[in-house]
């Protein structure tokens, strides 16, 4: 044999050697070799349905399964988290167990709200901050008369009241153990039906809750059909606190006491009242030129032109407007907004189906004050087409949250290509996009896949991008998918993007 012959030998050898080697390596390699360290990682990004099946597996993932540092955060509504618990002996046996001194955060359902439960909480799980009540479906409470413990370091609780079921005998066992609330919701069952159809029962007493809770600094009322404006007045004459107010969907408040909140509470900066009945007259009587209020949501209001004006050109610090759908919301008011100069702060902007701004007066106010936005909210206009924003988008540089366009059927066609190129190539922070047009209205091309690539590389802190369900959204998700961002791409019909993300205390005001 010759020397190349040699050496061709003697190098297949030991590449099969080799390949011998690691594909025996490879064999070994498997999850059952990593560390319990590691897999405890792993198991942290499941929720914990997957969890409790893996559990089924052996005896050590059984054993990692159970880790208190999975059972941080528990919901046990089982339309939430998909966990069901049989019965009061597995639930207490499961706090004494797997969740304990490590447990910060639990929710609730009515048939698991008993003292005896409440009990063992306070007993077993000294860290719990955060408690969410659902008391929504309830037809009877639980017997609270014999309760004596209540968690005592909780700083944030949401109560998710009933329509028919009265609260006082609860709320007065834990009235002691509050007192050290920051954050408290109240979730009603808002609908949109006529008041007349059912009698209201005021199913929970703010009064007496306000004196318990002194601490709050974010208070939630959310679609609480008897709340009116004597309640916000009992909490602002005891939570000298407040930071932040949210009436939305409250649809008895008139605004009667806000002179009186803005002159109480020095440290509100917000206040959303969405959907309220809000009445001119009373907001104009407010001192808005002597308040620190710097976010404000009015959407869906029925204020006043005049009303508008006296506001904004009153509010100096205002960082965060919602506006929308406000029939007086005109020309004249952003004119004498921007004359004012109390626009100068503004980072966010929601205008939604404001009918009544033209686009050349948009055109003016986005071209001269575009360039502070965060975030810029010009949906449900018909007039607002895809030119326009094409017009504005270089100067949105700053932007990180965009809604545009409506669900109604427009006669004209929206050129999508075009407006993802100047989105790409203009707004490089953008975290959040909703495109609301309908489907029929969307014109794109064979070529969409370069434009839809050029947005998701370009705009690599994209998390949310909304779509209505057609053609085009399956194009976008799949181009998204491929990349492996499966989770960007949404449908109208399962997500909303809103600017409330900007709001200074978005964290606190979620709820489930």
């Amino acid at each position: 044999m010759d020397n190349w012959n040699v050496l061709a030998a003697q190098t297949s050898s030991s590449a099969i050697g080799r390949d011998d080697i690691n594909l025996a390596s490879k064999e070994k390699l498997t999850i059952e070799k990593l560390p319990d360290k590691v897999l405890l990682q792993i198991f942290s990004y499941l929720s914990h349905r997957e969890i409790c099946r893996l559990a089924r597996v052996c005896r050590r993932w059984r054993h990692i399964a159970y880790d208190t540092k999975l059972w941080k955060n528990v919901s046990l509504r089982p339309e939430v988290s998909g966990l069901h618990v049989g019965s009061l002996e597995s639930l207490l046996s499961l706090i004494s167990v797997r969740f304990g001194p490590t447990l910060r955060y639990i929710e609730l359902p009515i048939e698991l709200i008993t003292h005896t439960v409440l009990h063992e909480l306070s007993g077993k799980c000294p860290n719990l901050t955060h408690m969410l009540l659902d008391f929504s479906t309830a037809m009877q409470l639980h017997d609270f008369s014999e309760m004596q413990a209540f968690p005592t370091k909780l700083r944030y609780m949401c109560i998710c009241l009933s329509e028919v079921i009265f609260m006082e005998g609860f709320m007065r066992k834990i009235y002691n153990f509050i007192n050290g609330l920051e954050v408290l919701h109240l979730i009603g069952t808002y609908e949109k039906c006529e008041e007349e159809e059912e009698e209201i029962y005021e199913v929970i007493n703010v009064h007496k809750l306000k004196s318990a809770t002194p601490n709050l600094r974010v208070i939630n009322l959310y679609g609480i059909n008897f709340i009116d404006d004597s309640h916000i007045d009992a909490f602002s004459s005891n939570c000298i606190q407040l930071e932040c107010l949210a009436v939305n969907f409250c649809n008895k408040v008139t605004g009667s006491t806000l002179k009186t909140l803005i002159q109480r509470s020095k440290r509100l900066t917000c206040l959303l009242m969405n959907g309220t009945s809000l009445k001119s007259e009373f907001v104009m009587q407010a001192d808005w030129d002597k308040c620190a209020l710097q976010e404000l949501d009015i959407t869906a209001t029925d204020l006043s032109t005049e009303c508008l004006v006296d506001l904004l050109t009153r509010l100096q610090n205002l960082r965060f407007l919602a506006a929308g759908q406000i029939n007086g919301f005109n020309d004249t008011v952003l004119k004498q907004w921007m004359e004012s100069g109390n626009i100068r702060s503004v980072i966010a902007l929601d205008l939604d189906s404001s009918d009544n701004i033209t686009d050349d007066a948009l055109s003016k106010f986005l071209t001269r004050h575009g360039q502070q936005f965060y975030a810029c909210c010009l949906s449900g206009m018909p007039h607002i087409t895809d030119q326009l924003w094409m017009s504005i988008l270089p100067v949105l540089t700053n932007a990180k949250i965009l809604v545009m366009g409506t669900s109604e059927k427009l006669g004209v066609n929206i050129h999508v290509d075009q407006l993802m190129d100047t989105i790409a190539s203009s707004c490089g922070n953008l975290e959040r996009l909703e495109l609301r047009w309908d489907p029929d209205n969307l014109r794109f091309s064979d070529k969409s896949q370069k434009a839809i690539d050029l947005l998701r590389v370009k705009c690599l802190k994209l998390r949310c991008m909304v779509l209505s369900d057609g053609r085009y959204y399956e194009t976008v998700k799949a181009n998204f998918e491929r990349a492996d961002r499966v989770t960007v791409v949404r449908t109208t019909t399962c997500c909303r993007v809103s600017p409330y993300h900007l709001l200074s205390n978005y964290n606190d005001l979620i709820f489930n």
